[in-house]
This record gives C-alpha cells, sequence and structure tokens, in this order.
C-alpha cells in the first residue's frame, strides 16, 4: 500500500526569492559570520519594525535570549520570571548562566504571562529580599501577551523585560509589530517558523552600545588586537551570511505567509465548529495574531489523545500544547506561581498543522480525519 502524503505542523516554505541572495554570498566568496546579506537583513527588520532600534543577527533564538540575559546583568544565582506556558528554549538560557527561573502561570484571554500572578512574585521575592532580575514574557503561537500590563507592572518595580517574540515575528499589538515593546527583543527563524534561515535567530536592542556589545560577544569577545586577546569569555552566536541571504528571500513574503496562516485558522475554525466539540484560542480586538499555529482546545485528555493518534495513522503530524516549564521533570525544583490554566490547556490542547504551503485539499483531508474521530 502506497503511504499516504505527509503533512507536516509547520514546513519551511521557501519563496524562491532566497536563490538571489545566497548566489550573492558565494559570488562574492562571503561564506562567513559577516558580509551584506547579514547587515542588509538585520536593516530590513529593523525596518520592519519601524522603530529606533538595533537589530542583530544571530545563530538562534535561544542564543538571543542568552545574550540578552547576560547585557542585563544576570548571573549566578539571580532570579528570573519565566512565562511558564513555553517551549523550553525561552527558559534555558536562564540555566546557562547559573540563575534561577521563577514560573509564572498564564492568563485564559491569550494563554500568556498573567499580570496578576506576576505581580504576585514580584511581591514575593521582594519580601524575601531576592528582587528578580529580569522577566520573560512570550507571545506564545504568534498571540500577543498583555504588552501594556506586563510593561507597566515591570516599570513599576523597575524590573527589564525581554520580549521572547520567537513565534510572533508577524503579529501586532496595537497596530505595532511584536518585538518592539521593550527593552530588547527575540525573534527565531528556526525551520518550524513563520519565515526561516533554516536556523537563526536575532536580538532586537534599543542602543548602539548595546548592539556593538552583543556582537562583541556572539564574535567569541575577540578584543581589538593584531593577535586573538580575550578578557572574558565570549560566544559561537554569529548568524552566517549565507543563511541571512534565506532570511532576506524570506522576509519579503512575510505578510503572505501571516495571511496564509490566518486563513488556515479560519477554515480550521468554520469547518469544526459543527462538531460542538472544540474551542479555539481567540483574537482580542487589539491584536492581529500571525497564528504561526492553530490550536484548538478538546473536551478532555482522552479526546486530545484520540485526535492526535487518528491524524498520525494518516501521516497527519499534530503536537499537544507545550507542557508548563513548572510541571517538566528538569525544573521540578523551581517556584512557580499557578493558577491551573496551562496544565487544563496542555493536557486538552492540540497544535493543528498550519503551514503557510498546505493545500486546500491537505486542509480538507485534515478536517474530514478529525471529524471521523469524533463522530
Amino acid at each position: 500500500m502506497v503511504a499516504k502524503k505527509k503533512i507536516f505542523l509547520s514546513p519551511p516554505h521557501l519563496s524562491g526569492l532566497e536563490q538571489e541572495f545566497i548566489n550573492d554570498a558565494f559570488i562574492n566568496n562571503w561564506v562567513a559570520p559577516a558580509g551584506n546579506n547579514i547587515d542588509t537583513f538585520e536593516e530590513d527588520l529593523q525596518a520592519y519594525l519601524n522603530k529606533h532600534v538595533y537589530v542583530v543577527a544571530l545563530n538562534s533564538g535561544t542564543s538571543a535570549i542568552h545574550l540578552a540575559l547576560k547585557e542585563l546583568g544576570v548571573s549566578e544565582d539571580d532570579e528570573v520570571l519565566c512565562q511558564s506556558f513555553t517551549f523550553s528554549a525561552s527558559v534555558n538560557p536562564v540555566v546557562y548562566l547559573g540563575a534561577k527561573p521563577i514560573f509564572i502561570d498564564s492568563e485564559p484571554d491569550t494563554w500568556n504571562i498573567c499580570p496578576e500572578l506576576l505581580e504576585k512574585a514580584i511581591k514575593h521575592r521582594i519580601e524575601n529580599y531576592r528582587k528578580p532580575k529580569a522577566i520573560i514574557a512570550v507571545h506564545l503561537y504568534g498571540m500577543p501577551y498583555k504588552v501594556d500590563e506586563i510593561n507597566k507592572i515591570a516599570k513599576f518595580y523597575d524590573i527589564p523585560v525581554i520580549e521572547d517574540a520567537a513565534e510572533a515575528l508577524g503579529s501586532y499589538y496595537k497596530g505595532k509589530p511584536c518585538g518592539g515593546f521593550t527593552e530588547m527583543g527575540v525573534y527565531s527563524f528556526n525551520g518550524n517558523k513563520i519565515i526561516t534561515t533554516s536556523a537563526g535567530g536575532a536580538l532586537i536592542v534599543s542602543t548602539e552600545r548595546q548592539k556593538d556589545r552583543i556582537i562583541f560577544l556572539s564574535n567569541q569577545a575577540k578584543d581589538e588586537a593584531v593577535h586573538y586577546e580575550h578578557t572574558e569569555i565570549g560566544y559561537n552566536y554569529r548568524m552566517s551570511n549565507v543563511l541571512a541571504g534565506i532570511g532576506r528571500g524570506q522576509l519579503k513574503v512575510l505578510q503572505e505567509r501571516v495571511e496564509s496562516r490566518r486563513k488556515h485558522y479560519d477554515f480550521y475554525k468554520e469547518n469544526l465548529k459543527i462538531l460542538g466539540e472544540f474551542a479555539f484560542l481567540k483574537e482580542p480586538s487589539y491584536c492581529k495574531s500571525n497564528r504561526w499555529l492553530t490550536c484548538m482546545i478538546t473536551k478532555s485528555f482522552q479526546m486530545r489523545e484520540h485526535i492526535r493518534k487518528a491524524l498520525a495513522d494518516e501521516n497527519i503530524e499534530s503536537r499537544p500544547l507545550w507542557k508548563p516549564m513548572h510541571m517538566q521533570p528538569v525544573f521540578k525544583h523551581a517556584l512557580s506561581f499557578t493558577n491551573g490554566v496551562s496544565e487544563n490547556l496542555f493536557e486538552k490542547g492540540l497544535c493543528l498543522p498550519s503551514g503557510s504551503n498546505l493545500s486546500s485539499d491537505d486542509l480538507e483531508r485534515i478536517v474530514l480525519t478529525i471529524s471521523k474521530a469524533v463522530k
């Protein structure tokens, strides 16, 4: 029997425009972590944000968070407040620096970091003489978190916020693009993101001094000298000029990719609502989500698993929603402030295939499989 076509959760979707910029890197022999593609890609991202910021292209979103924390002075035994409902890459860099993550549960409107629990955690740590050094807030699945509320709390207590927009390139909050709402923002261009450089990320900073510092650290912290001189530890985190060329081609079709994924969300919601079994993450009136992944909530863990397995049997990839960090074995001893929201979402939630290159036949096949499983 011939295997059915595999439908992936969120595969890369090349535009055809990338090759010109890749060829330029080869023609000019800039196959290195420096060159015109990197400079232009950073400028294009800055222009997209339409704000006086500085962008540093790096080899991953994880390295961007790591360097952001380091630039903010986070070090051993410091505490960082982290959104619990996210992928581990949002949190792991805290541990790289010997610091301690403290997990904050979600609010039900956007599934992101809960402002009430955030302030409760800050007060608790200050009362225990442990004022947190930073906050990492995530625009989960491309849905903007409550930026104004989180920033107001952070400003009141004078704690910097790292805006993890790894999943939210192309999303908007009150008409402004995600990634530029705090002192430091993060993008990811991993292969499963809305646009990709195969592997890559970017750090958005507020000053030229910060940009110079991040570039210095991402290039192994090489001091100015004829020989190799190092007065501190650096990292091999800079993006390749070749991959930046892919990014330049991808960025040109960002809005097309966003609109495709939003249409997929609408299709799922419209065609599955007749079953009366599912809920979908709604978009607040002040937001425009890129709908990186369409997520639905089933009525039970058993139903979620039944549907997931039915899709897998049809060679269709789906995934449970992120398992909260406060439930992860590796963080079992971490302090957390919870309300049950993220645990419930993890238990019942499923991510559906959302790639911008899904065909109408693909979408109909997915919906038909789910419908059969439920009925």
